[in-house]
C-alpha cells in the first residue's frame, strides 16, 4: 500500500508506457554496498511515512549495472511498500522532470511534500570512513567546487576505520557549540578540578574597586530563587539578596564573576594551535586561558592591567602547572608589543571586555570605562598591534559577544571585532555559536520581553580568523590532538554507567 486510505490522498499510480520508458521490477537493482551516508532509523522511519502519505517524489538514479547512485534509502523503502517502478534511460546529457499530476500548486500535500523532501536529506550523516575512501578514489574530480573542499582527503593521511567526529576532534567540528550538553559540562568539572579558580583576583578587592567582571549578586538559577522565596515567606517579608546571602552563605551556585569556559579553551587550542605553539592573549583576565594552554603544551603569553589578577594567576599556575607555565605580564596591552620583547605567536586567543557593558576597574587605561566611539579607536588598535606580532599562516580567536547601549540598541561589537581584525591584515574565516548556561534567564526574561520584545541573550560568539593561507595554518598545526592529558575519560564514562 503506497498511500493513505483515503482515496482523494492517494497518489497517482504510474502512467501508460511511453516513449523511452520502461516499466521493471524493483528487483532489478541493487542498492550501492558502498553508499557514504547513513539512513539512521529515524531517518528511514520518516522517508516511510512520507511515502506512505505522499507518494513518490524525487526519482533515484542508478548506473547501468543497476546499482544505486542516488536514493539508496528511497530506494530500500519503495521496495517495503512494494511501490512499483517506471526506469528512464539517459547518459545525463538531460534533465529528467518527475510531474505529480494528482498535486495542485496550492495543494496542501504538495506543500507537506516539498517539506519532506528538504527535510528527510537532513537526518541522514556522513560515513566518515567511506567518505573519505571515496574522495581519494576519485581525485580526478574537482570536488572542492561542489562543496566537499573541507573533505577532500590529505593523501599524506589516513583516517582510522570507524572513528566517530568527536573522537576525531573531541566534539564534531560545526558552527553550533552546546555548552549545556552532560559531555561538556563533565569535561568542565574536570578541568576546574585541578585547581583553576579564575575569579579570584577579580570583584571587590577591599578597596572599593571592581578589578573584575561581575554580576548583579541576583543572577543564580532558578533553585536559588526558590530558596529565596521560601525563606521570604518563612520569615513573613521580604528581603534582599545581600539579606539572604547573610542567613543563607553557601545558597549561591554561581560565584557571581565570568569564568571562562575551559573547555572551549580546550577546542580552540587543539583545533587551532600547533603543539608547543606561542599563545598571545592580549585581554588576559583570570587564569583559565593560561592553564588549559599549558596543560595542553602551549607556551601561553597573557596580558592584564590588574596587578592582584595577573597575582592570582601566577599562584594558581604554579600549583598546578609544570614546564611550560604560562606568562603573565602586568600592563596596558596598547603596548603589548614591548610588554612581550616582540613575541611571535602561533596562536592569538582572547575574550576582551564587552565595551562598558561591566566596567572591570577605574583605570583610567581600562578599555571598560570608555564610551563606545574612544573605545573602539583603542580596541581596534590594540587588535591591530597583536596581528602584526601573529606569524604568517596562523589562526587568531576572539570571544564576543553583543552589546545594548543605553536606548536598548546593539552596538554591534561583533561586526566591530571583525572589522578591526580586518583592518588588522586577517581573514574572517569561522563563525560559531556558543550556547551557554541559561543561569537565572528564565526568571529574569519575562518582563523586558513583555516590556520591549528583548530577547534573552544565551550565546556567545566565537570569531576565527586567519592571518595569509587557512590550508598552510592547518598544515602547520598538523592532525587534531584528540588524546587525553587528564583522566577525563573515567569521570565520562562513570557518569555515563561504563556505556560506550
Amino acid at each position: 500500500m503506497t498511500a493513505s486510505s483515503k482515496k482523494t490522498n492517494r497518489p497517482a499510480g504510474p502512467s501508460k508506457k511511453g516513449a523511452g520508458h520502461s516499466a521493471t521490477s524493483v528487483k532489478d537493482y541493487r542498492l550501492d554496498p558502498r553508499n557514504a551516508r547513513r539512513h539512521p532509523e529515524r531517518n528511514m522511519s520518516t522517508m516511510e511515512a512520507s511515502l506512505r502519505e505522499l507518494g513518490a517524489g524525487r526519482s533515484i538514479v542508478v548506473d547501468r549495472e543497476g546499482v544505486v547512485i542516488g536514493g539508496n534509502a528511497v530506494y530500500e523503502k519503495a521496495t517495503e511498500l512494494g511501490i512499483p517502478v517506471r526506469e528512464i534511460t539517459t547518459k545525463g546529457d538531460e534533465l529528467v522532470v518527475v510531474r505529480r499530476v494528482d498535486l495542485a500548486t496550492d495543494d496542501p500535500r504538495r506543500k507537506a511534500l516539498a517539506l519532506a523532501d528538504n527535510q528527510i536529506a537532513t537526518l541522514a550523516e556522513w560515513d566518515e570512513v567511506v567518505l573519505s575512501e571515496l574522495l581519494a578514489e576519485v581525485e580526478e574530480i574537482e570536488f572542492e567546487t561542489m562543496g566537499f573542499a573541507s573533505l577532500v582527503p590529505d593523501p599524506s593521511r589516513s583516517v582510522p576505520e570507524s572513528v566517530s567526529l568527536a573522537e576525531r576532534f573531541l566534539v564534531p567540528p560545526f558552527s553550533v557549540l552546546n555548552a549545556r550538553e552532560g559531555w561538556w559540562q563533565a569535561r568542565k568539572r574536570a578541568w576546574l578540578s585541578l585547581g583553576i579558580q579564575s575569579e579570584l583576583g577579580r570583584g571587590n578587592q577591599g578597596d572599593g574597586r571592581q578589578h573584575g567582571l561581575t554580576y548583579a549578586s541576583s543572577c543564580q538559577p532558578p533553585s536559588v530563587y526558590n530558596a529565596k522565596n521560601r525563606y521570604e515567606a518563612k520569615i513573613e517579608r521580604r528581603v534582599s539578596w545581600e539579606e539572604f546571602y547573610a542567613a543563607h552563605p553557601d545558597a549561591a551556585v554561581q560565584s557571581g564573576t565570568s569564568i571562562f569556559d575551559p573547555v572551549l579553551c580546550e577546542l580552540a587550542y587543539r583545533w587551532f594551535c600547533l603543539p608547543g605553539g606561542a599563545v598571545l592573549d592580549p585581554f588576559a583576565g583570570g587564569s583559565v586561558r593560561g592553564i588549559v594552554a599549558a596543560i595542553l603544551g602551549r607556551r601561553y603569553v597573557g596580558i592584564d592591567l590588574s596587578k592582584e589578577q595577573i597575582g592570582a594567576n601566577r599562584e594558581q599556575a604554579e600549583a598546578i602547572c609544570d614546564d611550560p607555565c604560562p606568562v603573565w605580564h602586568v600592563g596596558d596591552s596598547r603596548n603589548i608589543a614591548s610588554l612581550t620583547n616582540g613575541v611571535e605567536a602561533d596562536f592569538v586567543f582572547s575574550c576582551p571586555p564587552y565595551a562598558d557593558l561591566e566596567v572591570y576597574s577605574d583605570d583610567p587605561a581600562d578599555l571598560s570605562t570608555l564610551g563606545y566611539d574612544d573605545f573602539c579607536r583603542d580596541y581596534a588598535a590594540i587588535v591591530a598591534e597583536t596581528c602584526t606580532l601573529l606569524k604568517p599562516n596562523r589562526f587568531a580567536c576572539f570571544v564576543v559577544g553583543e552589546v545594548r547601549d543605553k536606548r536598548g540598541h546593539y552596538y554591534d561589537f561583533v561586526g566591530d571585532t571583525v572589522q578591526a581584525f580586518r583592518d588588522g591584515g586577517l581573514h574572517y574565516y569561522n563563525e560559531a555559536i556558543l550556547v551557554t548556561q541559561l543561569g537565572s534567564l528564565p526568571i529574569r526574561v519575562g518582563h523586558p520581553f513583555e516590556a520591549s520584545r528583548k530577547l534573552g541573550k544565551t550565546h556567545q560568539n566565537v570569531l576565527v580568523f586567519v592571518k595569509g593561507d587557512a590550508k598552510k595554518a592547518t598544515k602547520a598545526i598538523g592532525p587534531v590532538e584528540a588524546g587525553d592529558p587528564l583522566a577525563f575519560a573515567e569521570e565520562e564514562d562513570a557518569l555515563s554507567g561504563g556505556e560506550s
